[in-house]
């Protein structure tokens, strides 16, 4: 199959699979949305939603939260992990918000990736679903993927696999089809439980392993 090939089998099954994409980080808008996924960074969507409750209970806008300490978010942002890093950077960018963006949360990716804590990622985020622009993350679970359908060169960067799958997907499915690889890799495809030829997708385009496809071989031989 070629990339291409792939890529169409790829955007079609997971539709099938998953005709929904809700968003896994509780938010109910774009502020509290940016909050939720920069503290995802390196901790699980789960435990960011455990979390997030208690700190939109302190404070749920730019407004509020730049009244409050850094002591104050990182005693509940504590769980995430990298703190006191995030809390400092959820104050850091609530000022920024407040002192250059009128307190609304910027719709550009310059402006967001200049906020503190905010990375290319982060931004791809808030930018795809929270403005609907489109926009392809790619966290680990599709830099796994990507790289085990061969849909992006293996041992290749996030910024080359983002740019391989843009390529390959047509811009209307960006928002969408990112978070269904999501899905897929956390249910189907996980880093331990498939080695590239177990689960559904991998199977069909990969093929059963080497040393099952030798022993099918031999049988033929016999």
């Amino acid at each position: 199959m070629t990339r291409a090939e792939k890529a169409e089998y790829v955007g079609d099954r997971l539709a099938a699979l998953y005709p929904e994409t809700p968003i896994p980080l509780d938010h109910f808008d774009a502020y509290t949305l940016l909050i939720a996924v920069l503290l995802s960074a390196q901790c699980t969507d789960k435990r960011v939603n455990l979390t997030t409750p208690a700190l939109f209970a302190l404070a749920d806008n730019p407004h509020q939260m730049a009244q409050k300490s850094v002591e104050e978010i990182n005693t509940i942002v504590r769980p995430c992990g990298l703190a006191p890093r995030k809390a400092q950077a959820i104050k850091g960018l609530s000022e920024i918000l407040l002192a250059q963006h009128g307190g609304e949360v910027p719709r550009t990716f310059e402006e967001l990736e200049a906020l503190p804590g905010v990375g290319h990622k982060t931004a791809s985020v808030v930018m795809a679903q929270a403005f609907g622009v489109p926009a392809f993350p790619v966290d680990t679970h599709i830099h796994r993927l990507a790289q085990r359908w061969k849909l992006s060169r293996q041992g290749g960067t996030v910024q080359r696999v983002e740019q391989d799958l843009k390529k390959l997907f047509p811009e209307a499915a960006w928002n969408a089809l990112h978070l269904r690889i999501i899905f897929y890799g956390r249910e189907h495809c996980t880093a331990r439980g498939c080695d590239g030829h177990t689960c559904e997708i991998c199977e069909h385009l990969n093929g059963p392993p080497k040393a099952q496809r030798k022993r099918v071989v031999r049988k033929v031989q016999r």
